[in-house]
């Protein structure tokens, strides 16, 4: 997260204004990269419908004529089942302790539940915005029921409704955000939109049409590795390999005659070419790393606990 600087290690002054750190915290698919790719208008975080996409802390960083914003998208905070889960719910805690505030997402369709609970007891003592998430597919009685369940939660600096879907209600949030940042110089240049490699991205994208396309436990048994991204001509020819933990499970992903491995291929490489504006050539591999998620070596070997791979 190194600001912008100068060949002597000088911040750069780019602009003053309101410009500091918010963590986007909350339970598992409550929205939070949902709010954060819709604010930069591009993706930079996993969606999908089902929980505990997001492993990593990813930057976002969002910029206007009045100020800038650098959102962290967080992981759900939930209870870990093993050194996987407790890597991520760790990001989560050190990014809370590292940012200027905090705001906390509920899925205002299901109400308070109890790892909503859980994620307040991580933010107190930060100054933070409550944010009821999903009033798109709510009634305004609704809406106003879960503002004041969650005002009562905590010592919520303000509690705002929204939906990170359609947009409603988000510059209220972006506007509220602005009013509690310090003053200071812009962080990063203001064409930026996150720190995350290319390499880190793609890999994003790959795992996202593993959560898509499979079921059960193989999505949440991947992980995705980069090997190779090189320029050819006027083609990027990327290798990459997708992990699972037990041979069964790459049975699965690769599917019969291999087309459940060719479908995930070929909607990530479309993806791909879409965002990163060239033609692509992907090729996908499958390896078993048995039991990776419990062992915290693999996960290292993997890039866990270095801020890089997904």
């Amino acid at each position: 997260m190194d600001p912008c600087r100068d060949v002597n290690g000088e911040t750069i002054p780019l602009k003053e204004g309101p410009s500091g750190f918010v963590a986007l915290v909350g339970k598992p698919n409550v929205g939070k990269s949902t709010l954060m790719n819709s604010i930069l208008g591009k993706k930079v975080a996993i969606v999908t419908p089902k929980p505990q996409t997001t492993r990593n802390r990813i930057l976002g960083v969002y910029t206007s004529e009045k100020g800038q914003i650098l959102f962290l998208d967080t992981p759900g905070i939930h209870e870990p089942m093993h050194r996987l889960n407790e890597y991520m719910v760790g990001v989560a805690q050190k990014t809370v302790k590292a940012v200027d505030v905090v705001a906390l997402l509920i899925d205002g369709l299901r109400g308070i539940v109890p790892e909503d609970q859980l994620a307040i007891k991580q933010v107190l003592g930060k100054p933070v915005i409550g944010v009821v998430n999903k009033i798109d597919l709510m009634k305004r009685v609704q809406v106003e029921e879960r503002v004041s369940e969650l005002k009562a939660q905590g010592p919520f600096i303000r509690v705002l409704a929204l939906s990170a879907l359609t947009g409603e209600g988000v510059r209220e949030f972006i506007d509220a955000l602005f009013s509690l940042l310090p003053q200071g110089p812009y962080l990063y240049p203001p064409d930026m939109i996150t720190d995350q490699s290319m390499e880190f991205l793609i890999a994003v994208v790959i795992r996202e049409k593993v959560f898509f396309f499979t079921h059960e436990e193989i999505p949440y048994s991947t992980a995705v590795v980069v090997e190779e991204s090189r320029e050819k001509r006027d083609l990027l020819v990327i290798r990459a390999v997708i992990y699972v933990e037990r041979a069964s499970q790459k049975g699965i992903l690769i599917g019969r005659q291999g087309q459940m491995l060719k479908l995930i291929g070929e909607k990530a490489r479309t993806e791909l070419e879409g965002l990163l504006g060239t033609r692509i050539y992907l090729d996908l591999w499958v390896k078993v790393k048995e039991k990776w998620r419990k062992k915290e070596g693999v996960l290292r070997e993997l890039g866990y606990y270095q801020g890089e791979g997904m």
